[in-house]
């Protein structure tokens, strides 16, 4: 199916959102879970460090939702309206647990119960990518049914489906995963060694987990979307180079570090890999998906809007992006690389 270049810009858009969001989310969830495993290891200021990427990116990070939201309602009406329908559920939950979330997150800093806060953000850090995730399963096809005209989300496949299982369990592993990646990264710039250690062990544990769950999700699509999985096949060089940075981020963590008393290992080097193989990773697996947004109901120009809207909100994202870049620079610059934020110096 012919996909015009405006639909082809409009879905590259979303589809950027949605990659930057899931970076951020599970870093900012994966951060609030490793803040309440070492709530009660002081002496490893390993919650410190988390706290201190998790109190300015948090809200940072619930922008890129909202943008998700408002462009797949803006460019796709027809994808958003089906999609709303069947995720009404699951989507008010997800905004329920957000909501708890962010709130506790805000009252945590003041509140006498401090751990009590902790546990309820660090619980709903993992719980909320593993219902997310599940939107990408259900977009493969089985789980909607239409009747009289009226769209249906059928629950019961969904929690007897192999691969949304596999999904979830890959959503809860990654968000581990990069979130102790980026810990160590910060740890080692604060130079906590107790803090780097601990995150450089999570991370060596997490990583070959998710990897043998996207596996998993290889295994189990085959079965149950194979168009999906034959399209992905076809790109498969893509999955390749996706694990071959892999490896180098696993590399990464054993080459020696210097600068850093006796500890081994470049976080660093290894996190700006293992982003470059997420990306590897959802460009074989959006290209894969194309032309359908939901298969087989809605494709991307069934559910695309008029050109003449496009042309005016594609203009009013560049509008914006022009304005939010300095922004979000001048944020990464004071907050994630600032050492006297992150060793908290005076």
């Amino acid at each position: 199916m012919e996909i015009s270049t405006d639909a082809l810009i409009a879905i590259s858009i979303i589809w950027g959102f949605v990659f930057i969001y899931a970076v951020m989310a599970t870093m900012d969830f994966g951060a609030g879970f490793w803040s309440m495993i070492y709530l009660n290891k002081e002496h490893m200021k390993a919650t410190d460090i988390a706290n201190r990427f998790l109190s300015p990116t948090w809200e940072v990070t619930n922008v890129f939702i909202v943008a998700i939201v408002v462009a797949l309602f803006s460019f796709f009406p027809g994808a958003t309206f089906v999609l709303g329908t069947v995720l009404l559920i699951p989507g008010s939950m997800i905004l329920l647990l957000l909501a708890i979330r962010s709130g506790f997150l805000v009252f945590s800093n003041t509140a006498k119960e401090r751990k009590t806060l902790r546990y309820i953000s660090g619980i709903s850090g993992f719980i909320i990518p593993a219902i997310l995730i599940l939107v990408l399963p259900v977009t493969h096809g089985g789980f909607i049914e239409k009747t009289d005209g009226i769209y249906n989300l059928n629950m019961s496949k969904i929690f007897s489906s192999p691969n949304a299982y596999s999904f979830i369990g890959f959503a809860i592993l990654s968000t581990l995963f990069l979130s102790s990646l980026l810990l160590a990264d910060v740890s080692n710039v604060a130079e906590e060694q107790d803090a780097y250690r601990a995150y450089r062990k999570s991370a060596l544990i997490t990583g070959p987990i998710s990897l043998l769950f996207a596996v998993c999700i290889m295994v189990t699509m085959r079965n149950e979307a194979n168009w999906l999985y034959s399209g992905m096949m076809n790109d498969f060089t893509w999955i390749i180079a996706s694990f071959i940075t892999f490896v180098i981020a696993g590399i990464a963590l054993f080459l020696p570090n210097k600068s850093f008393g006796q500890n081994i290992g470049k976080p660093r080097l290894a996190l700006v890999a293992i982003g470059i193989q997420y990306f590897l990773a959802s460009y074989a697996y959006g290209r894969a998906h194309l032309p359908y947004m939901i298969y087989p109901d809605v494709t991307v120009m069934s559910g695309f809007t008029e050109p003449a809207t496009f042309r005016a909100l594609f203009a009013t994202y560049i509008v914006a992006f022009i304005i939010l870049f300095p922004g979000f620079f001048f944020f990464w610059k004071m907050f994630m690389r600032d050492k006297r934020y992150i060793r908290q110096e005076e």
